[in-house]
C-alpha cells in the first residue's frame, strides 16, 4: 500500500502530464504483479467493490471521533477521505499494513456486513497518506487527474508498445493483468481476445480554429451535423452484442432496446440519442436514461434511444478502418439498405460547394438544435485518438447570461480547500411577496483562474450569510457571466431549465446584482 500511496499523492501535486506518464511508468516497471494490476485497475475505474460504500466509513468514523468535530472538519476539508485519513485516532496494535491485493482480494470476498471491521483494521495499520489511499481505492474517484487513457499511454510508453494494440486487447481482459504485464514485457504473446467483442479505440476530432476556417480546403471534406447525444461503438456478431461508450464502458444493459436491434455482424460508430416520432430530443432527456442500473419500463417508452450511425469499422471479419472515409461511408449505406437495423439510421451528409456553404449551415444549427458542425476529409482512414487534420468540430458559438453567485461549496482534490463550486441564479418576479427573487438555474466549477479562483474564495469567505452543511450561502451582490451551449426545459429544477456544459466565462466584478438576467431571458432560448 505505501508504493501506491506514494503514487497518488505524487500524481496529485503533479501538472505535468508527461510527469504524470513518468510516475506511473517507473510504478508499472518496478512494482510486481498483482498489485501493479490492480494499481492499473484503480486509476482506470476498472474496481467496483459492491460491499463497500462511502457510508460505511462515514459511520465507521463516527464511532472513533465526535461527530460534531468531523462534520467541521470534513466541512473544512472537502473531501471524505482526506477528511477521515486525517482525523482518524489510530489504535496500535497486531495489524499490519495490507498491499493493495489483500485490500482487493478481501473486499471482493467478503460480505457488507464484514466490510467495516476490514476498514477499520486497515486503517488502524496504516499512516495518513496510506489511510488516504485507501479509503480513495475503496470509494473510487481517485482525483488524481488520470484518465483511462492516460493510463494506458503511460503502460506504452513505459514498455515501448503501441497504445492501439494495448486498446485492442483491453476489454478482453481484466485485473490484475498479468497477461497484459507478461505480453508487454516479452514474457509472452500478446493476449488472444474474442476480437469480435472487443471495443476498439474511436476516431475523434478536434476543434476548428476561427483562423482556421479560412485556411480549409472545402472541397477536400464532408460535412455532418454533430448532435447532441453521447458517442457509441456498436460491436455486434458471433453471438456478440455489446453497445460502448467513447471510453469503451459497456453501456449494453443501460440500452436493451438498442442490444435487441443488434441482430447483425458489423462494428459501427455512431451517436446514442433519444428520438421521438423522428425527432431528436434533449441532451436532458437521453440524461435520464444514463448511468441506470435498472431500465423501466417507463424509461424505454418515454425516452426511446436511437442511433445516429456515423462510420463503419468492420464488416463480418473484413477492417474497413483503412479505407478512406468516402470509401467507408459507401459502405456504410450498402450495410445499412441491406441490414436495415431496428432503431439505427444514417448520419446525413450535407451539401457543401464553398466555404459560405459551410458558415450557413453553422448558422442554421442553433436553429435546429444541433451543436455544430463535422468535418471529416473524404481520404481519411479511421484512426484511433484524435490525429490533427483528418477530422474537425466546428461548434456553434455559445450562449451567455449575466447570473448572480448564489451559493458556494468547496472542490476537491487540489481544491479541496478553496470554494470553487458556484452556484448562480436569475431573477424572477416573486409572486408570494411581490418584487424580484432569484432562482438557483446552473452550477459551474471552471473557467476561471488560480488567481481569480483564490480572489472568488475570499468573496465567498467574507460574504458569507449562511451554512448548509459544506455549502455556503452568499449575498446575492456578485455577478458571473456564464457561457452554456444550450438550455433545455427541465422538471427537475426549480427554475424549469437545464444548462448544457455552464461554464464561468467572465467575473463582472463592476457589475450590480441588480442588473443580472432575468429567467425569462434564459427561458427564451430554450430548444423546443
Amino acid at each position: 500500500m505505501r508504493a501506491f500511496a506514494e503514487l497518488l499523492d505524487r500524481l496529485v501535486f503533479t501538472s505535468s502530464r508527461n510527469a504524470k506518464l513518468r510516475l506511473m511508468g517507473d510504478y508499472f516497471r518496478h512494482q510486481p504483479d498483482p498489485q501493479r494490476g490492480y494499481a492499473l485497475a484503480a486509476l482506470t475505474g476498472a474496481l467496483d467493490f459492491r460491499s463497500a460504500k462511502a457510508g460505511q466509513v462515514r459511520d465507521l468514523v463516527a464511532t472513533r471521533v465526535d461527530p460534531v468535530l468531523f462534520g467541521w472538519s470534513y466541512d473544512y476539508v472537502g473531501d471524505l477521505a482526506e477528511t477521515v485519513a486525517l482525523i482518524w485516532p489510530a489504535r496500535h496494535g497486531a495489524n499490519r499494513p495490507p498491499d493493495i491485493a489483500e485490500v482487493v482480494g478481501e473486499l471482493e470476498r467478503a460480505h457488507r456486513k464484514r466490510v467495516p471491521d476490514l476498514i477499520e483494521r486497515w486503517l488502524d495499520a496504516l499512516d495518513p497518506t496510506e489511510r488516504w489511499a485507501l479509503l480513495k481505492l475503496i470509494t473510487g474517484g481517485l482525483r488524481v487527474g488520470v484518465s483511462q487513457r492516460l493510463a494506458k499511454t503511460a503502460l506504452a510508453e513505459a514498455f515501448g508498445a503501441d497504445l492501439t494494440d494495448i486498446e485492442e486487447v483491453w476489454h478482453g481482459l481484466s485485473p490484475p493483468y498479468e497477461e497484459l504485464f507478461a505480453w508487454l514485457e516479452g514474457r509472452r504473446e500478446k493476449p488472444i481476445i474474442d476480437a469480435r467483442a472487443a471495443f476498439r479505440p474511436l476516431m475523434l476530432a478536434n476543434p476548428l480554429a476561427d483562423e482556421e476556417v479560412e485556411r480549409l480546403d472545402v472541397e477536400a471534406y464532408r460535412a455532418e451535423w454533430k448532435w447532441d447525444g453521447i458517442r457509441v461503438q456498436i460491436v455486434a456478431g458471433n453471438g456478440n452484442r455489446r453497445l460502448f461508450s467513447r471510453t469503451g464502458e459497456d453501456i449494453t444493459n443501460t440500452f436493451p432496446e438498442i442490444a435487441e436491434a443488434m441482430d447483425f455482424d458489423a462494428v459501427l460508430d455512431g451517436e446514442l440519442l433519444v428520438v421521438r416520432d423522428g425527432e431528436v430530443a434533449s441532451f436532458n432527456d437521453l440524461q435520464q436514461r444514463l448511468n441506470r442500473k435498472t431500465v423501466t419500463q417507463k424509461m424505454l417508452r418515454d425516452s426511446p434511444a436511437h442511433v445516429r450511425l456515423y462510420d463503419i469499422l468492420f464488416e463480418r471479419e473484413e477492417d474497413l478502418r483503412p479505407l478512406g472515409f468516402d470509401d467507408r461511408r459507401a459502405r456504410l449505406e450498402r450495410w445499412h439498405a441491406r441490414a436495415r437495423p431496428a432503431r439505427m439510421d444514417l448520419s446525413e451528409l450535407l451539401p457543401v460547394a464553398a466555404l459560405d456553404d459551410l458558415r450557413q449551415l453553422r448558422e442554421e444549427a442553433r436553429q435546429r438544435g444541433i451543436e455544430g458542425l463535422m468535418l471529416k476529409r473524404a481520404d481519411s482512414a479511421y484512426v484511433a485518438g484524435r490525429p490533427k487534420g483528418p477530422w474537425y468540430k466546428w461548434k456553434r458559438d455559445p450562449l451567455s447570461v449575466d447570473a448572480v453567485l448564489m451559493y458556494a461549496q468547496r472542490g476537491h482534490g487540489k481544491r479541496s480547500s478553496f470554494f470553487s463550486d458556484y452556484t448562480f441564479g436569475t431573477w424572477r418576479p416573486d409572486r408570494e411577496n411581490g418584487g424580484w427573487e432569484l432562482v438557483p438555474v446552473g452550477k459551474a466549477y471552471f473557467g476561471f483562474t488560480d488567481v481569480e479562483l483564490r480572489r472568488l474564495d475570499k468573496w465567498v469567505r467574507d460574504h458569507t450569510v449562511d451554512r448548509f452543511g459544506p455549502v455556503r450561502a452568499v449575498s446575492p451582490e456578485l455577478v458571473l457571466e456564464i457561457a452554456f451551449d444550450a438550455v433545455h426545459p427541465s422538471t427537475r429544477h426549480k427554475s424549469g431549465v437545464a444548462m448544457r456544459f455552464p461554464r464561468v466565462s467572465r467575473i463582472r466584478w463592476d457589475k450590480p446584482a441588480s442588473e443580472a438576467d432575468l429567467l425569462e431571458t434564459l427561458e427564451a432560448m430554450v430548444e423546443r
